[in-house]
């Protein structure tokens, strides 16, 4: 009778897994216990938490850390990425979700600790620069490019133009409208001049 039970909690906890994925969790926080070449272990609450790292030597062992993560959940895989900041996992995301690149392939890129470069390298086409990864190859770096320019700085972009976006919004449009013209309209004008650049932009 209870290993039937113990069977039915995991069989659930399984479809759990496997419907939520990552958003089973966020972050996690705790003491780093162990560092290996590519992973660090994270205790919290007498468990300890294998996470793969990009640089797990960034890392000190007793330190108390926040750590980002993503849970990887296949059929023969259910492992843990982890980031040092939020803009890091969000980078990691957009990466994954590009064909082909999958999370082994798309770690590496945050060793450095410097997102913005590789940010900068998609926007401006710099296959050279991508190339430098492992596993990254011509083809592998144009379909990054391909997939992700424009659209790695939406929120900082939306961010400056808040008033901009609430005029717009207020006149009907949507995101998916206003999203791709928003960073061609100058900041630096009257709102009553961003508006009217924004509609033109809008309105080709």
């Amino acid at each position: 009778m209870i290993s039937f039970f113990v069977y039915t909690i995991a069989y659930k906890c399984l479809l759990l897994y496997n419907l939520y994925g990552d958003t089973m969790f966020s972050y996690i926080i705790g003491t780093v216990t162990e560092i290996e070449s590519n992973y660090i272990t994270i205790e919290n609450n007498d468990i300890g938490y294998l996470i793969n790292t990009a640089n797990p030597y960034s890392f000190n062992i007793g330190n108390k850390e926040k750590i980002y993560v993503f849970n990887n959940v296949k059929e023969d895989e259910n492992s843990l990425y982890g980031f040092k900041t939020i803009d890091e996992k969000e980078l990691f995301l957009k990466l994954i979700s590009v064909k082909g690149i999958g999370p082994k392939m798309a770690l590496p890129f945050f060793a450095t600790g410097n997102i913005e470069d590789i940010k900068n390298a998609i926007d401006k086409e710099n296959i050279l620069y991508l190339k430098k990864f492992p596993k990254i190859g011509d083809k592998a770096a144009r379909q990054i490019i391909l997939d992700l320019k424009g659209k790695l700085n939406m929120k900082d972009i939306i961010n400056s133009n808040t008033e901009l976006i609430s005029v717009l919004k207020g006149l009907g449009y949507k995101e998916s409208d206003y999203k791709n013209i928003i960073s061609k309209v100058d900041t630096s004008l009257s709102i009553e001049q961003q508006v009217k650049a924004a509609l033109k932009l809008l309105l080709k």
